[in-house]
């Protein structure tokens, strides 16, 4: 005689099974894991150098707009006053600049080189990088 144990689960009386006869192993082999693993690993490989490139072209195109926004701070604060800022911080103080960006290079908003004008008049006449890393092109981010 056949007792229900659930849907799709029934056993026999007599026996102390609590599975039917004709069960069906459910769930993976290690081979089968290892394959899915493998492939995987294998796919990883083809993409982490793609994003990890990525990473360094956005830090580049972040360099390139922070000095590009500071850069025309300078020249707006040349034009209102005649004079280029004593230090960036004048750039805050003065509102041309909500707050010094920080470089994406060396996680700081420290590390900016300011270069004085050619006719040492006034602090900064141009900003530059603080990384001496090069970037994609071979160019040091210092010299952008």
């Amino acid at each position: 005689m056949l007792i229900p144990m659930s849907d799709k689960c029934w056993r026999n009386a007599g026996t102390s099974d609590s599975l039917p006869d004709d069960r069906t192993d459910h769930g993976f082999t290690l081979v089968e894991l290892l394959v899915v693993m493998a492939i995987i690993a294998t796919l990883l490989s083809i993409v982490a150098p793609k994003y990890f490139n990525s990473l360094d072209r956005s830090k580049e195109t972040v360099l390139r707009q922070d000095l590009n926004i500071m850069r025309d701070a300078i020249d707006k604060f040349n034009s209102d006053t005649g004079k280029y800022p004593s230090e960036l911080a004048e750039l805050v103080e003065k509102r041309y600049l909500r707050s010094i960006p920080v470089d994406p290079l060396t996680e700081s908003s420290d590390t900016w080189i300011a270069v004085p004008p050619p006719d040492a008049v006034g602090g900064v006449y141009d900003v530059r990088s603080g990384s001496s890393e090069q970037a994609k092109d071979g160019t040091s981010y210092g010299a952008w």
